[in-house]
């Protein structure tokens, strides 16, 4: 199986980050030069999926598509069943090279498997499937955030290379809304093998969401402003019934922990 790292030209910084941080873990990769905004003005007159209409995506995260696309031909074209994605600010459990190593952990019905955290709420079916040690499959069934670190299967990256030959949509929003990918199984690996560098050491800041927040600083997005009490009423009586559904369909909301960095005795 291939171990893909995305990277800039531009931030040798990050490339020595993830250099350090495989060979902690004993595994080797690969580096694939991602797509860089600034040397690609026209991205942002490429065509956007609809779900982008009120907030249109901006050149970096276009270019963040792009470079994910890149990874997905290689591992479209490889013999290997299954690629693995990593942006170049991850830091990963001290366990990760067992399970990066060998791929019968696996389930076979699996189109994508999260590795990483967000440390976001999301919902994940109950039932467990056993990956060894101390980790475990379980059906992602809300929306994570985050494409930072994931596998991907051979058919799948042909899938996502179709899906976005015309139009361009945020990485994570395709992988892991399942209501746009709604025929993929995809699974999240618990603990998570993985997180980005901001949530664990903030010595890599997201270079994306650096962008983000100067565009919806610039629009006004970022201003909050307190609801109603009415409002905040129906959101609370609306999670309720979520959870009630969730618990009834065998399901739970999880924020997923990350394995431990460092070994332990």
């Amino acid at each position: 199986m291939k171990r893909l790292v995305i990277n800039l030209d531009r931030s040798p910084d990050r490339l020595a980050h993830m250099t350090a941080e495989f060979a902690r873990i004993r595994v080797a990769f690969e580096r694939v030069a991602g797509v860089d905004a600034r040397e690609c003005p026209d991205l942002v007159l490429q065509p956007q999926h609809a779900i982008h209409a009120i907030r249109p995506l901006s050149g970096s995260e276009i270019a963040c598509l792009h470079s994910h696309r890149a990874c997905w031909m290689i591992i479209a074209e490889d013999d290997a069943p299954y690629g693995a994605v990593f942006e170049d600010d991850m830091v990963f459990s001290s366990k990760a090279g067992a399970l990066l190593g060998d791929i019968s952990w696996v389930p076979a019905d699996a189109d994508v498997v999260k590795l990483e955290t967000f440390f976001s709420r999301t919902v994940i079916q109950r039932k467990r499937i056993a990956a060894g040690h101390g980790f475990s499959m379980v059906r992602l069934r809300k929306g994570h955030p985050g494409a930072g670190g994931y596998l991907l299967s051979r058919q799948t990256a042909r899938d996502f290379l179709e899906a976005t030959a015309k139009v361009n949509i945020a990485v994570d929003d395709l992988i892991f809304d399942p209501v746009i990918s709604a025929d993929k199984t995809v699974y999240q690996l618990v603990p998570a093998l993985c997180a980005q560098d901001q949530f664990v050491g903030d010595r890599l800041p997201s270079l994306l969401d650096e962008e983000r927040d100067a565009a919806r600083s610039a629009s006004g997005l970022l201003t909050r402003q307190r609801k109603p009490t009415a409002v905040r009423i129906r959101r609370e009586a609306g999670r309720t019934m979520r959870w009630i559904a969730d618990f009834c369909r065998f399901r739970r909301q999880i924020v997923v922990p990350l394995d431990p960095i460092e070994a332990t005795e």
